[in-house]
């Protein structure tokens, strides 16, 4: 399938890329990555062949990645914030025929849209790779996820299934493309015929949402949290008709004040390796819950016996690229097993402990950090949590917490107080550090679990 030229079929005038300089029509959009397809074969690439980007979010980026879709090329946009050295050992794991840094793919589309012959040979199996993202490596070396157009497709059409998105809506583009948050939106524009809004890079989320006539939006809880505390935040994402909040575990001080806000949020948890959503809410969320929402179309939810989260469908990835080629990551079921502890509702809501990997045990039971971290943030003036165990002579393990506070929140005392008669004795850390900013992992905002373990 020729996703590109079927929109331009389907949608033709209708807009489908807005910046501050202009508006693509999805016509407009079919002639240009054709261009842009072109110049590509014109250098060499051909189907499967990688190429990779290592460029902030830009028209140009997107172009080039429908562009490459079209061909059946392969695209595999790199975090640029990674320091210099990171990003050398990804490019030589990848081997690309071509990589393009920002200021050499604004050079390559510029030639490429002066072309006056836009002759190119479109790719239509639907089993076609057509990306590798690269996980947010929570833990080790960043891994590389190779996904199908057939994987992004059906992702994005299950999400559209929930979550209408269609002629005259507009989508942020706020996450970056290689993050498979963001690259997935390219399909939701495509498939359903919402435009998609491409902000300057150095433009700011609230910037953004005054300039450009946004409907609907992703964020992950950071975001979130900020633009609450931003002037004249709340008012523009209420007038939103949908803000898709995920990522990362969404605290409940956090989503009471959302819902107080009157701000239409959909929960949602998913990963690299299904193409981003698992499961989403029905409709907005109106009430503080545990569960991340309902599992969507072209996707399956299991729970293993230990309580793992398993997941496989249409949207669940190919593989990860190795040294020695694509490695399968299915199990002799075809299930994927996420790393996420959970639990699954009758009517398939998916309710997210936490990560299988943090758990540990003490005194013979099962801790969750999540679940201590859960409450923590449930306290005011509590904004942020980490809880990570530290070795004990008695129990085995004991929890350590840092937290991240404003300046009226309680004091340790009245921490642990509250703590214990939520959670017990057990589950109550026996120390409380306070940060002011968190140490994340290398090119992310994610909080690095890892460091905080290691200076204990």
């Amino acid at each position: 399938m020729d996703l590109v030229a079927k929109a331009a079929q389907t949608f033709s005038s209708q807009p489908a890329i807005i910046t501050d300089e202009r508006r693509w029509s999805f016509a407009d959009l079919d002639d240009d990555t054709a261009c842009i397809a072109a110049a590509f074969e014109a250098n060499g690439i051909r189907r499967g062949d990688i190429v990779a980007f290592v460029a902030p979010n830009s028209t140009a980026l997107v172009l080039a990645l429908m562009a490459l879709m079209r061909m059946g090329a392969v695209a595999a946009p790199v975090n640029h914030r990674f320091p210099e050295s990171h990003i050398e050992g990804v490019i030589a794991r990848l081997n690309p025929a071509m990589t393009l840094d920002a200021t050499a793919l604004e050079a390559f589309v510029a030639a490429a849209l002066a072309l006056t012959n836009a002759s190119f040979s479109a790719a239509t199996e639907m089993e076609r790779p057509v990306s590798i993202i690269h996980t947010s490596a929570s833990s080790g070396k960043p891994k590389a996820a190779m996904h199908s157009f057939s994987n992004h497709y059906y992702s994005a059409k299950g999400s559209g299934e929930n979550l209408p998105f269609g002629p005259g809506d507009c989508w942020l583009l706020s996450l970056p493309l290689y993050h498979v948050g963001g690259y997935s939106m390219l399909y939701k524009c495509l498939i359903d015929g919402g435009a998609l809004a491409v902000p300057a890079p150095e433009a700011s989320l609230a910037e953004s949402l005054v300039r450009f006539p946004v409907t609907h939006l992703s964020l992950v809880p950071t975001q979130l949290y900020r633009m609450l505390q931003t002037d004249g935040g709340p008012e523009s994402l209420r007038s939103l008709k949908a803000l898709l909040l995920g990522g990362s575990a969404v605290s409940a001080p956090l989503l009471r004040e959302a819902i107080r806000e009157r701000v239409p949020l959909y929960l949602t948890y998913g990963s690299t390796e299904m193409s981003t959503q698992v499961t989403t809410s029905p409709s907005p969320v109106t009430e503080v819950q545990g569960d991340s929402g309902v599992v969507l179309p072209y996707r399956e939810v299991a729970i293993s016996p230990d309580g793992e989260i398993l997941v496989k469908g249409e949207c669940l990835f190919m593989g990860y690229l190795d040294d020695d080629g694509l490695r399968t990551a299915r199990d002799s079921e075809g299930w994927f097993h996420t790393g996420d502890m959970g639990e699954l509702s009758e009517d398939a809501r998916l309710n997210v402990l936490g990560r299988k990997d943090n758990m540990f045990i003490s005194g013979g039971e099962n801790i969750h950090p999540e679940e201590i971290e859960k409450a923590l943030t449930s306290i005011e003036g509590i904004e942020e949590a980490v809880v990570v165990p530290v070795p004990d002579a008695e129990y085995g393990m004991k929890p350590v917490a840092w937290i991240k506070a404003q300046n009226d929140a309680p004091d340790d005392a009245a921490i642990t107080a509250r703590l214990k008669s939520r959670l017990g004795r057990l589950k109550t850390p026996v120390a409380l550090h306070r940060v002011q900013e968190w140490q994340t992992l290398i090119g992310s905002a994610k909080i690095d679990r890892g460091w905080y373990k290691r200076s204990l």
